[in-house]
């Protein structure tokens, strides 16, 4: 197969275009909104993790700390959020929704 100048300058714009991509984050921990709560309902993750909740209810939900510090906003049926947690701690969250839903993480170095 013949390299053309048009082909050449696609495979090198792809190749321009893949390296400006930044690395792949780590994946994130998942946690479970179903029948009312958290799933799990406590979290050991590292710091700079992440994790996403996806709620599988009917209802919206939220995840947010007990302090305020972060919130993840409304999620509803279907919807996802997430939170990167870079400093080691534990963290009380619920949801504002339904304050009987509580759950915990704990970030370590």
């Amino acid at each position: 197969m013949q390299l053309t100048r048009r082909r050449l300058i696609s495979a090198g714009g792809l190749a321009a275009a893949a390296a400006a991509l930044p690395a792949a984050a780590a994946p994130a921990v998942r946690v479970r909104i179903r029948k009312f709560a958290f799933d799990p309902d406590t979290v050991s993750i590292k710091a700079g993790e992440r994790i996403e909740w996806v709620n599988e209810d009917f209802a919206p939900h939220t995840a947010t700390e007990a302090d305020h510090s972060w919130d993840t906003g409304e999620m509803g049926k279907g919807g996802t959020a997430s939170v990167l947690f870079e400093t080691p701690g534990t963290h009380s969250y619920y949801c504002v929704y339904h304050p009987h839903m509580k759950a915990r993480i704990v970030v370590t170095a």
